[in-house]
């Protein structure tokens, strides 16, 4: 959401096994009793149409140091969907108790503050609110190695970039008025990948992706941490 150094396009979503991730996750959070939601730095807003499609009522909001002040504004890959932007890093636009979960989808990790951020995700929560956080990058993934030796993008690239572990995400939650329910790593294979061959083969990718993650040991060198953190009263 503080992305310092924009990168060009998004191959999120161009990839079909990176959308079956975000398929997972949508039908995961409809599950639950949790409605009124917040997609914390939405992006393109490609959850928030999912979660959208699925029946969640679904704020959408993101950073962007040039808006003025807080304003809406379309979401253009997704005719009929807006989100609320806003130039302030750390502080949300929203009264105390709005929302019965938040998504945050590859979000935490590049924020100004992850502490402070944290307690206006608690703040907007009503008590006992789900957070649900996926895409944490693991300081031991293998992916993270290779594109950082291989001149790819890595986390830690941008200036407020952080790596995580389940130690470090488990704890940073704790101490800002989170209890964690589940926490899992995720991701053992390259999913931005877009293209006919892997569009065909991406239900095999995704399956496969998903069964090496449950590998013991093995699943220390996954691509993320996950999580589902319930707010205290």
């Amino acid at each position: 959401m503080a992305r310092t150094k924009p990168r060009p396009g998004d191959i999120n979503l161009d990839s079909a096994p990176q959308m079956l991730e975000y398929e997972a996750a949508a039908d995961r959070i409809a599950a639950g009793a949790a409605r009124r939601l917040l997609d914390w730095g939405c992006g393109w807003g490609q959850m928030t149409s999912l979660l959208i499609e699925r029946g969640l009522d679904v704020t959408a909001f993101d950073f962007d140091a040039a808006a003025a002040g807080v304003e809406v504004r379309p979401l253009p890959r997704f005719p009929g969907l807006e989100a609320t932007m806003s130039s302030d890093p750390i502080a949300l636009p929203f009264p105390d108790d709005t929302f019965e979960a938040v998504l945050s989808m590859g979000v935490l990790e590049h924020v100004m503050d992850p502490g402070a951020s944290l307690d206006e995700l608690r703040r907007v929560l009503v008590p006992g609110g789900l957070v649900y956080c996926y895409k944490l990058p693991n300081r031991f993934s293998y992916l993270e190695f290779v594109a950082r030796h291989t001149g790819r993008y890595f986390h830690g690239e941008d200036e407020f970039d952080r790596l995580y572990d389940v130690r470090s995400t488990r704890d940073i939650f704790g101490r800002h008025g989170f209890e964690v329910l589940e926490i899992d790593r995720a991701n053992m294979l390259p999913l931005t990948v877009p293209g006919a061959l892997t569009d065909r083969l991406s239900p095999a990718i995704w399956r496969t992706n998903r069964g090496l993650a449950r590998v013991p040991l093995l699943n220390t060198l996954a691509t993320n941490v996950e999580l589902v953190a319930r707010a205290s009263a």
